[in-house]
């Protein structure tokens, strides 16, 4: 997983891929003045959705 912030962290990028498989999850998240909005990068919102809400970092990688 890589995730990359922009803008003092207003905009973050995130791109994972499944290990020993041919899976992966690329999104963007903006935290704007109107509210937070997230934007899937060629895939269901519902698959975005249901990794993030799911994600564990390894905090030893953090």
């Amino acid at each position: 997983m890589t995730k990359t912030t922009f803008c003092g962290g207003k905009s973050v990028k995130l791109v994972a891929e499944e290990l020993g498989g041919t899976d992966y999850i690329s999104l963007n998240f903006y935290r704007l003045q109107g509210g937070a909005r997230l934007f899937p990068c060629e895939m269901s919102m519902r698959k975005v959705f249901d990794f993030v809400m799911t994600l564990r970092p390894d905090q030893d990688a953090a």
